[in-house]
């Protein structure tokens, strides 16, 4: 544990122990927590296990599903081809992915769902901040969200091009551009890095952006030499209630999805936060992207765009926060009831996976569970123990 970088010994090690208290609570099965600070690794450890069923004990290179903290990976790899000068922000959707020319808005009009034209076309920009209108059918049951569970978007059965073939056929649940709700928007991203790549996102991902990181651990599927490193949850969520089935990382599956499909280590995903707060890259390694770019990607983008707060994705956006390009971005100190400095941005995966990135005090925490469901209480206790043990 290094503590040179102005993290306090004591209060970085009652993190661990309060992580470990959760472990004998029966609370979470295991965790991996990690800090880093001006380049130097602050915390690394490992608790409880990696799978509870045979009691394997957590190791600091256990492989998580991260799901949604695949996002920021993938708005990435759009924001590079847009250094390339294979698209704009301001292109619309449809220019990319010809299927959602004629996609029309659903507006109720008493009480009757009306189909009409949008206003505005969505474009690269809506679909990175996920204000184009689209929806998740996790975050509800309304009309059109009942369709996105009917067209089983959430099947890894589909490939990337299916999936927004079958995604253009469903109305835009919001007009675009008007509302931010958390979405598919970022799974859309990767049919459309596939489109103007010509490559699979998988392939595309590890050329540009997992091998040049030397992010050796993070894919689509994890190879079997290495299944015996796969966390895996409690067989039934300690809160009860129904259980969310994890995908299986073992088996290759036809959808990369650009939403919520990789595995990770701790590790290798410090290696992609390192770069961002790096400006883009890697230490004495490769440039992904420019210090510009970095920057744009972290500001917010919502401006006067409210989140869609009747529905459950306003949850995801506490008071005090917009959204940027692939991350959740605090825009205002105080407001939300969590620690944190303006400018700080974050994200994480509904198994229980977390991280935050604070450009202000040059460092950022990772948090690695493996739960049955997302197990929201961790993430603000997890940064209300990091910043409770910086001591600048």
């Amino acid at each position: 544990m290094n503590t040179s970088v102005g993290f306090d010994a004591d209060r970085t090690a009652h993190l661990v122990q309060v992580l470990e208290r959760e472990v004998a609570k029966a609370r979470l099965p295991g965790a991996v927590a990690l800090i880093a600070r001006h380049g130097q690794l602050v915390l690394h450890r490992a608790v409880g296990q990696q799978n509870p069923a045979d009691g394997t004990p957590m190791a600091l290179d256990s492989i998580f599903r991260i799901y949604s903290m695949t996002k920021p990976l993938v708005s990435v790899a759009v924001m590079q081809l847009m250094e390339r000068g294979l698209l704009l922000l301001s292109d619309p959707v449809a220019q990319h992915l010809p299927a959602f020319a004629n996609v029309p808005v659903a507006t109720q009009v008493n009480g009757e769902t009306v189909l009409q034209p949008p206003k505005t076309q969505p474009t690269v920009q809506d679909l990175l901040r996920h204000t184009s209108g689209l929806t998740y059918e996790i975050l509800g049951n309304d009309p059109i969200q009942v369709q996105y569970a009917k067209a089983r978007l959430g099947s890894r059965e589909h490939t990337n091009a299916q999936f927004a073939q079958a995604l253009a056929q469903i109305p835009y649940r919001f007009e675009p551009g008007t509302v931010w709700e958390y979405s598919r928007a970022t799974d859309l991203l990767g049919a459309l890095v596939e489109r103007v790549t010509g490559q699979t996102l998988g392939a595309y991902l590890q050329q540009h952006i997992l091998g040049p990181l030397g992010m050796v651990d993070t894919a689509f599927v994890v190879p079997p030499a290495q299944h015996h490193r796969i966390a895996e949850p409690f067989a039934h969520d300690p809160d009860g209630g129904v259980p969310m089935r994890l995908l299986d990382p073992r088996k290759p599956a036809a959808m990369e999805a650009g939403g919520a499909g990789l595995m990770s280590t701790a590790s290798d995903y410090a290696r992609f936060l390192q770069c961002l707060l790096s400006g883009g890259a890697a230490p004495n390694g490769p440039r992904i992207l420019s210090p510009a770019t970095v920057r744009t990607m972290t500001a917010d983008h919502l401006g006067s765009i409210e989140p869609y707060r009747a529905g459950r994705s306003g949850e995801l956006l506490p008071p005090g926060h917009g959204f940027g390009l692939g991350f959740a971005v605090r825009t205002h100190d105080g407001l939300a009831a969590m620690s944190g400095s303006k400018g700080l941005y974050y994200w994480g995966g509904i198994a229980g996976t977390t991280f935050f990135v604070d450009p202000a005090k040059d460092f950022f925490a990772i948090l690695m569970t493996q739960a049955p469901n997302q197990r929201d209480y961790y993430r603000p206790l997890f940064r209300n123990l990091v910043y409770a043990a910086l001591l600048d």
